[in-house]
């Protein structure tokens, strides 16, 4: 354990922070698991609001800094292309 006061303080806000981007991702994965449910019930209306729900989540996680911008890119490009092969 730290003994130095912005040590303690620096444990309590890693904490806080860690928390915070848990529970961004956790919404993001959730999203992500509506679009793909939505695609294997063969339901296009669903995934395709499924898929612009996913999309702004992964938004506001990559403007936050949860995402890398290119993490996040290819997140939603490939729950794109899922999307666009239904027919």
């Amino acid at each position: 354990m730290a003994n130095i006061k912005s040590a303690k303080k620096r444990i309590l806000v890693n904490k806080t922070k860690a928390d915070r981007n848990k529970a961004i991702k956790s919404g993001v994965k959730t999203a992500i698991k509506k679009v793909y449910a939505a695609i294997e019930a063969n339901d296009k209306e669903a995934a395709k609001s499924a898929l612009a729900d996913a999309t702004s989540a992964i938004d506001k996680a990559t403007k936050k800094g949860v995402y890398h911008k290119n993490t996040s890119a290819r997140k939603v490009s490939r729950m794109s292309l899922a999307v666009n092969k239904m027919a």
